[in-house]
């Protein structure tokens, strides 16, 4: 009996890792989709936006 609880308790660890990087890669994906897509002055304006709402100098 002990035996089956330690298989489904390494499966069910398997089955949320797994779904873990699904959703990872969906992101990953997705922000290099949008972000291949999106015209630069879009991309700049955000990643300088963010700079500057860290307190870091870019200028």
């Amino acid at each position: 009996m002990a035996n089956t609880t330690a298989s489904v308790i390494r499966t069910t660890e398997r089955s949320e890792a797994l779904r873990a990087a699904g959703i990872a890669l969906i992101l990953g994906l997705g922000l290099v989709f949008l972000t291949g897509f999106a015209y630069p002055e879009v991309i700049h304006n955000a990643a300088h936006d963010t700079r500057h709402s860290l307190s870091f100098p870019c200028h």
